[in-house]
């Protein structure tokens, strides 16, 4: 009876649903904006600029609905499942198809390729990840490979930065074909064996000392007054991290993580490739 009438906690599956939302909203800006393209090359980016807006606010809907239910211990698997489910269109479907408008459909066949690939490995990562959180009793506080939402996180605000970077021109120029290589390389990442902190530790009792309130909070100010370049910034740093992570030394990582509210596991259990 439970089986077939899963409990839906309000609070975490609202914000999954805000993802979802957002997912959406990023794809119809998108084909809005495909249609424009010939016709109104300013108005098909300005779109395109919307779009990557509603990516980088799934991308916050995401982070939110895993603490909720965290806080409230309500984590359950209908919202691991639904997780996914929006996952999919808000950091695959949507982040695959804008590059595929904004410049892989100058490559027919290789754009296909490319696109496709980086959606395949998002899905094939998100039913690994299930898999290995339905067998498990404890959830692991780090991920292996790097994880989907911060992989569309990094594309869509280093496309962001680039429109910054043209200032303001509604156009990529030849900072486009850096997106096409990036795909491929975040579609790897995700199946990689690089180990990155998953932040399961940070919720709304997380504490802190007074020193890192306000550090944090410097960050989260700088960022806002510089929205076109710092998100991506913060994206990158994380993609790194993972690739300077297994150089440093316990404490390193303790002082690194413990500072945002994670705490590396000395006897931690790593999930294996397939």
């Amino acid at each position: 009876m439970n089986e077939q009438n899963p409990k839906i906690y309000l609070l975490p599956n609202l914000m999954t649903a805000g993802n979802l939302f957002c997912g959406f909203a990023a794809v119809l800006k998108i084909l809005e904006g495909a249609l424009l393209q010939t016709s109104d090359a300013d108005g098909a980016a300005n779109l395109f600029h919307t779009a990557i807006w509603f990516i980088l606010g799934a991308c916050i809907f995401d982070l939110l609905d895993g603490r909720l239910a965290r806080l409230g211990g309500n984590e359950s698997a209908f919202g691991r499942e639904f997780d996914s489910l929006a996952d999919i269109v808000s950091f695959g479907v949507a982040p695959a198809l804008m590059v595929y408008r904004i410049v892989l459909q100058e490559f027919p066949r290789a754009g296909w390729i490319v696109a496709f690939v980086y959606l395949a490995c998002g899905a094939l990562r998100l039913a690994r990840f299930n898999c290995i959180a339905a067998s498990e009793s404890g959830a692991s506080k780090d991920f292996r490979g790097f994880p989907i939402p911060a992989a569309a996180g990094l594309i869509a605000s280093i496309t962001l930065s680039m429109l910054w970077m043209t200032e303001g021109e509604h156009h990529l120029g030849k900072w486009k074909f850096v997106l096409p290589p990036l795909m491929l390389f975040l579609s790897f990442m995700m199946f990689s064996r690089f180990r990155y902190p998953s932040f399961k530790g940070i919720d709304w009792r997380t504490t802190k000392s007074i020193p890192r309130f306000l550090i944090i909070s410097l960050i989260l100010i700088i960022t806002v007054m510089n929205y076109e370049w710092m998100p991506a910034t913060i994206f990158i740093a994380y993609l790194l991290y993972g690739f300077l992570r297994p150089w440093l030394s316990r404490e390193w990582q303790r002082g690194i993580e413990e500072e945002i509210g994670d705490e590396p596991e000395d006897d931690e259990p790593i999930e294996e490739m397939p």
